[in-house]
């Protein structure tokens, strides 16, 4: 098997991952718009904000995408009794995690992150939030929750972004939960350094928090114009400040190293360019979700990497704070889109593509004899959003619609045609003769079907009109059905060229 298929390979085994994520949960905020010059009122950006958004951040937006993976994720972390917090929470349960470890505190401020942005540039980050440690009570609750659900989780993922959560004895508490359930500790932490003493098996310092841990000024300024060759030269004293038995620094454009205390340190070069900072938030936590989640799901280390690495490049593609599916994934690794049979599994990924602000466009039909004014419009409905998905009649129901000598091809042969179309983002099948239940469970914001068709003969368009969305007809490829192919073929008709 190559890598290339070895790494496509383990998105299918994303699914049967579960990680435990525990660490500083906040909201992120983005306010967008076009700048004005400057304020009469003094020397600073005006911005006039067209576009807001918000999104999980810190722990919360790590979990995010371990479930954007299709994987199976849960939170542990602390929010107030405030709008923030339930906003936060709404936001995690809307992205697939399970919220049941995240613990209101009253009267505690929940963590955000406010950003205002324009012209590609970001202007100003507010922050507010309560970054004062938990209480002896609320400490206990969290170490009760992180040792009740290590044993169902496949790896316990610790986020530390400094904000005061993390108390030596809480350190300690996630290092015994996850040992006593033998599951592998994985580290993101602003400071490594305090997570020494419980031995981590895997840390992720970016590049800034690895210059930090080299053990001297002249590693340091060595580390300046040489990133990789530096953390080459210095891998034992990075395994030593860290205590872990393996290291993998992020180094922005110069990849990735990785460090381990049993094998040869290798680096994985950047595949793609530098894009402006404001665009990389989400990019570690995306990277260390995937890394996570590859690894409980089976995967070798290096495709692991390989994974995490791909995976924060979408995010590094993307505005605001991001996370990469396993969709965004196939895409970038060239490998061909899931069919999702499970329409309620489908309904979980579809609200992660809402979550991201993705516009989700629904087609359906037979596809028996895939031909070019099929391809046409699948192509233009697939212009009509961000997210194409495509409802499938099962066998029965083409012969109930077609006839008892249909289908022509089996419900499997359909699929594969079907997954080799680019357009396309997922394939479902259904066992009625319309698509009103998918209908209702996805509510697409645009239901579309080929010009032979009027919105009057469109039994489903008053539903899919009712439930928010639009129904749109896109053109008609003259001279081409699965009924005129099939009746030439059975006359022995050979088409004109």
């Amino acid at each position: 098997m190559t890598a290339a298929v070895s790494v496509r390979a383990d998105l299918d085994r994303l699914r049967e991952a579960a990680v435990l994520v525990v660490g500083d949960v906040m909201l992120d905020t983005w306010s967008w718009g076009p700048p004005r010059g400057l304020s009469r009122e003094g020397p600073v950006p005006v911005v006039r904000v067209t576009e807001h958004t918000e999104a999980p951040g810190g722990a919360a937006n790590t979990a995010a995408a371990v479930a954007a993976l299709g994987a199976r994720a849960r939170l542990v972390g602390l929010v107030g009794d405030d709008r923030d917090g339930d906003r936060l929470r709404r936001l995690v349960r809307a992205h697939g995690v399970d919220t049941g470890g995240l613990i209101t505190v009253p009267g505690r401020a929940t963590l955000a992150k406010r950003r205002i942005s324009s012209g590609g540039h970001l202007h100003l980050r507010c922050d507010t939030g309560d970054e004062t440690s938990p209480g002896v009570a609320v400490a206990e609750r969290l170490a009760a929750s992180i040792f009740a659900a290590a044993a169902d989780h496949g790896a316990v993922l610790a986020c530390d972004y400094a904000a005061g959560l993390w108390s030596p004895r809480l350190i300690a508490a996630v290092a015994a939960a996850a040992r006593a359930a033998g599951r592998p500790l994985v580290v993101d932490a602003h400071d490594l350094t305090r997570w020494a003493p419980v031995r981590p098996d895997l840390v992720k310092p970016n590049a800034g928090e690895t210059a930090r841990l080299l053990p001297d000024d002249e590693a340091r300024a060595r580390f300046s114009h040489d990133r990789v060759g530096t953390v080459l030269a210095y891998q034992d004293a990075l395994l030593h400040a860290t205590g872990a038995r393996a290291v993998a620094a992020t180094l922005d454009r110069e990849g990735v190293v990785v460090l381990t205390d049993r094998a040869t340190p290798w680096h994985l070069p950047a595949a793609g360019a530098a894009v402006p900072d404001e665009q990389t938030s989400g990019a570690g936590d995306t990277f260390v979700a995937t890394l996570t989640t590859a690894w409980c799901g089976g995967a070798r280390p290096r495709d692991a990497v390989e994974l995490a690495a791909t995976a924060a490049a979408v995010v590094v593609a993307s505005t605001g704070t991001s996370t990469c599916t396993a969709d965004d994934l196939r895409a970038r690794l060239g490998g061909p889109p899931p069919v999702v049979i499970e329409p309620d599994r489908l309904a979980q990924l579809v609200a992660r593509h809402r979550a991201a602000g993705r516009r989700i466009v629904f087609t359906n039909g037979c596809f028996d004899v895939l031909h070019a004014g099929h391809v046409a419009y699948l192509d233009a409905a697939s212009r009509l959003g961000d997210v194409l998905i495509v409802g499938v009649n099962d066998d029965a129901g083409v012969r109930r619609l077609k006839g008892p000598d249909r289908p022509i091809n089996p419900l499997r042969d359909r699929l594969a045609v079907l997954r080799a179309l680019s357009g396309i983002s997922h394939v479902v099948v259904f066992a009625g003769d319309t698509p009103a239940n998918l209908l209702r469970l996805l509510r697409p914001d645009v239901y579309v079907k080929g010009g032979d068709y009027t919105e009057e003969m469109l039994a489903e368009a008053p539903l899919v009109r009712a439930l928010g969305g639009e129904v749109r007809i896109v053109d008609f490829v003259e001279d081409h059905s699965t009924s005129g192919v099939v009746g030439r073929i059975r006359q022995g008709v050979v088409a004109a060229g």
